[in-house]
């Protein structure tokens, strides 16, 4: 869907980074590159739990299942940015892992990837797309840092230690948006509540997603304006 919608997007190139293949169809995890003007701009409201409710190809009765993508936003910020951000050793945890798929022989035979975890805030960023370990480390790292960086900017705080919990959850109650497929179609934003019945325009990535990113971007600036003016009576 989010390919589909870079393409769609003028100015906007997509690339797919790392993809982990499901045991039976579809995808365990995918991670793209989105590149294009204002590109975390328009996608970081994508990030968070998204239900559907569909049939399930799984269930031999053919019954109604509910089913969770988890999805998370990370800019890509130049080194400038981020070269003062230090974060202590002891507050990463560092695992390796087999990156699969394709890139030569040592990829499926020795542990190229890497995961870095920021335990204060159980942000974790996970790094595959190169054949070196210690390639794939600096990668994830300034991924991680880049990460900590937008939600300090975002939420306003001093620097990247006040950042705890900020994880996305992909489960009941955290979900953004909900895709039903049955009994009925429709699509509907649990923070804009701009709902649809064009289930398929959708997932094909076009003018209906950018129609939900729009309300939800309207809906943003609204609450930020609503926070503000509360902040001037209080004063």
């Amino acid at each position: 869907m989010y390919t589909r919608h870079a393409s769609y997007l003028d100015g906007f190139k997509v690339t797919t980074l790392a993809e982990s293949q499901g045991e039976v169809v579809g995808y365990k995890s995918v991670e793209i590159l989105v590149e294009g003007t204002n590109a975390y701009g328009w996608f970081k409201g994508e990030k968070g739990a998204h239900r559907l409710v569909r049939l399930s190809p799984f269930n031999a009765n053919n019954k109604r299942q509910t089913t969770f993508a988890g999805v998370d936003v990370i800019p890509i910020l130049d080194d400038e940015t981020i070269k003062d951000v230090d974060i202590p050793d002891k507050e990463l945890e560092i695992t390796t892992m087999r990156s699969g798929g394709k890139g030569g022989q040592n990829v499926n035979k020795v542990e190229t990837g890497v995961r870095i975890k920021h335990i204060p805030s159980g942000i974790a960023v996970k790094c595959t797309q190169e054949r070196s370990q210690g390639m794939n480390k600096q990668l994830a790292l300034q991924r991680l840092k880049a990460q900590l960086v937008a939600i300090a900017q975002e939420e306003k705080l001093s620097n990247i230690n006040a950042i705890r919990g900020d994880v996305v959850e992909a489960s009941w109650g955290a979900q953004i948006r909900n895709y039903v497929l049955q009994p009925y179609k429709m699509v509907k934003d649990a923070r804009s509540a701009y709902e649809t019945s064009d289930v398929d325009g959708v997932f094909d990535g076009g003018k209906a997603l950018e129609e939900f990113i729009g309300a939800y971007l309207r809906w943003k600036r609204g609450e930020e304006e609503k926070l503000r003016e509360e902040q001037e009576n209080c004063v």
